[in-house]
């Protein structure tokens, strides 16, 4: 079976770049499966979990908060707003950046702030739900 190439990039660095038989993307109209041959598209990306699969098995997963991917015949591009390795983030961590986006809603001063921090809280909440889901896989 031919590979698709991903890169999984952030502004300030490449996160990974790879050979991959399937990659799962979190997108806005829900999650989809890249493999080698795939139609072009370009999708936003919802906050949840990137997994690169090598034969049957997601050998990586990536926490993303959003962004855009783009996707040809021969590879997946996700271009993230903000991207972890699954392993390195806990439910604490988690929990914390939820704790800390509630107070800043209940800080917000303006209208302009309180949309901030409730979009800030909905990506902790998503993020939250995500890291539960896959870790129990």
């Amino acid at each position: 079976m031919a590979k698709v190439s991903f890169r999984l990039v952030m502004p300030e660095r490449e996160l990974l770049a790879t050979e991959a038989d399937m990659v799962v993307v979190p997108g806005s109209e829900g999650d989809f499966g890249v493999l080698h041959g795939h139609a072009p598209l370009i999708s936003t990306v919802r906050p949840g979990v990137i997994e690169v699969f090598q034969g049957s098995k997601a050998e990586q997963r990536f926490l993303v908060v959003g962004g855009f991917a783009e996707v040809t015949p021969e590879r997946c591009t996700v271009l993230a707003d903000e991207a972890m390795p699954f392993e390195t983030v806990t439910a604490e961590q988690l929990a914390e950046r939820e704790r800390t986006a509630e107070q800043h809603v209940a800080a917000a001063a303006s209208d302009h702030e309180k949309a901030a921090a409730q979009k800030a809280l909905a990506v902790a909440k998503d993020l939250r739900r995500a890291q539960a889901y896959y870790a129990a896989r």
